[in-house]
């Protein structure tokens, strides 16, 4: 399912990447999140395409989706 997520402890200590790429999971959903398009994260970060974004979205959205965060009031 997540083929372009790769965790190699000598590339980035572990965590998750795109393709083995010094491009973490976390760089480009923190890019997404600041309104960046995908088009324009690629664009930033040739090495990337647009399914690498998909993958670094869906692979975020995978970890946090049995987590309860209790919000104020």
């Amino acid at each position: 399912m997540f083929d372009r997520i790769t965790h190699d402890p000598e590339v980035l200590g572990g965590r998750a990447a795109i393709r083995g790429l010094r491009i973490s999971v976390s760089h480009v959903v923190n890019l997404v999140a600041n309104g960046l398009t995908a088009a324009e994260v690629v664009q930033d970060l040739p090495d990337l395409d647009p399914e690498d974004i998909r993958q670094a979205l869906a692979y975020a959205a995978a970890l946090a989706q049995d987590e309860f965060h209790r919000t104020g009031a």
